[in-house]
């Protein structure tokens, strides 16, 4: 008969232990163990180990015993590499992100916000794939599929729904209908017969990601799954859950906006530098193949504290505006605001327009917006908001056809950054006439290919003596 024993288990490392502790003896987190309920049979016992420090007597082959069928160990110059044959999404930024297209066999997590799109991206691809696609669902109902299906658009012969969460059911489901494509939503909803806790859990999520992992790579079916996340934006679960995947791909957005971007925190089969944007609309997710030209299209070319920065998005280059409003501080302390970017690293580029150019900024508030709800961690966009903010303390407007790329460093000077030749050609393309990079920037660039003029720079102060002179 089985026995009930209660354990620990870490959230963040998946880690065991006998009773609870404040902090995790395996990852050192504090207040991660959770109690659940684990149930031993008569065939989990320990059996004896050979002795392997007498391997070479015969004795640890004996002890041991037949190896029995099953993978041998092989020189790696015995071993033949062939080229995939990937599945080719009709999404051509999931093809993006995923390297290529999707891997047969590999088994691929989606993260992101409550409400962000993960469930209408995946459904949109099934109901336009063009394959056999079993669509599995612990959430939702197939009357509130239905309503989804119908607003999307899309062909519905070769989509099958399975409203299931027992996972022995869903992989006997899955076996006989043979799909070129599973997706769960979510995989904290489905729940392991082998495991007496309650779905969720840190055993239920490991052993039903396992199970799936099995499938996928015994049946060469790609398997793609849902993930939550937690409220610091981690997706929920042992963290053993992510080693576990080929691929893990984060959504992120803000839901005020229209905009959506797919990122690659983890890709075994490809490059974790490549990204996708969407735009959220009444009919589902639409592909934004030139992002530059809709983050640029509402700007005014009369107003002040405005500057365009040439951007890198993972591998692909974008340019976005940059908005700054500096004003006279009305209360006794300045306000510093800052929206899609970090409000530390504005207080540094701040100190250093005092200190290197000269502008005074202790009674002024300052405020920095990202145009369209985008976050921006790459140092280039140091440039443009020196620029943004220099044209809104002096109010003169900077010309609609400059950009900028360029990181400040402390002492006022202008770095080079990488990949400048994307940036520039992105700029070129869209019809820039000018664009302001670091003089250490240019080495071994040929001015003569582009169209558009390129502004040398070396320090802030002559920044601004070329701008505002």
């Amino acid at each position: 008969m089985a026995k009930v024993k209660v354990a620990f288990f870490c959230t963040n490392c998946g880690a065991e232990s006998p009773k609870w502790m404040g902090q995790c003896t395996s990852c050192k987190s504090w207040n991660t163990l959770v109690e659940e309920k684990v149930v031993q049979t008569k065939n989990d016992r320990i059996t004896q180990q050979p002795d392997w420090r007498s391997v070479g007597n015969g004795a640890a082959a004996a002890a041991a015993g037949p190896i029995g069928k099953g993978p041998r160990p092989v020189r790696l110059d015995e071993v033949t590499a062939g080229e995939v044959q990937r599945l080719i999404a009709p999404d051509r930024e999931l093809n993006r992100v995923l390297g290529g297209g999707i891997v047969p066999g590999s088994i691929v997590l989606f993260g992101g916000q409550p409400g962000i799109g993960k469930s209408t991206l995946l459904l949109q691809l099934a109901l336009r794939l063009g394959k056999r696609v079993l669509y599995v669902s612990g959430e939702e109902s197939e009357e509130q599929i239905k309503m989804r299906a119908d607003r999307l658009g899309g062909s519905m012969d070769n989509c099958y729904l399975l409203t299931e969460t027992n996972t022995d059911k869903l992989l006997k489901h899955a076996a006989n209908l043979k799909p070129d494509l599973v997706i769960a939503d979510s995989i904290q909803t489905l729940a392991s017969p082998h495991v007496e806790s309650m779905a969720g859990t840190v055993s239920q999520v490991r052993e039903c990601a396992a199970e799936l992992q099995r499938f996928a790579k015994e049946s060469g079916i790609p398997v793609f799954l849902i993930g939550h996340i937690t409220k610091e934006g981690s997706i929920a679960g042992p963290k053993l859950l992510e080693h576990i995947v080929d691929a893990v791909l984060q959504f992120e957005g803000d839901r005020n906006y229209t905009y959506r971007i797919l990122r690659t925190l983890k890709n075994r089969f490809g490059s974790t530098d490549e990204l996708g944007i969407y735009q959220m609309e009444t009919e589902g997710l639409r592909e934004v193949s030139n992002p530059s030209e809709l983050l640029l299209s509402e700007r005014d070319e009369n107003l002040s504290g405005s500057a365009v920065c040439a951007t890198l998005e993972g591998m692909r280059p974008m340019l976005i505006e940059v908005q700054a409003l500096v004003s006279a501080a009305v209360y006794g302390t300045p306000q510093r605001s800052a929206t899609g970017f970090d409000l530390r690293r504005l207080s540094m580029l701040l100190a250093v327009l005092e200190k290197r150019a000269g502008l005074s900024l202790g009674n002024q508030d300052v405020f920095l917006n990202i145009a369209g709800g985008l976050r921006v961690d790459d140092p280039a966009i140091d440039l443009s908001i020196i620029a943004a903010l220099l044209s809104s303390a002096q109010d003169v407007m900077v010309s609609p056809d400059l950009c900028f790329a360029g990181e400040v460093g402390l002492s006022g000077e202008i770095r080079a950054v990488t990949r400048i030749e994307q940036r520039i050609q992105e700029a070129d393309r869209l019809g820039f006439r000018g664009i302001y990079v670091s003089k250490y920037n240019v080495k071994g660039i040929d001015p003569d290919r582009y169209s558009i003029r390129i502004h040398t720079v070396a320090t802030v102060r002559e920044l601004y003596e070329e701008l505002f002179a």
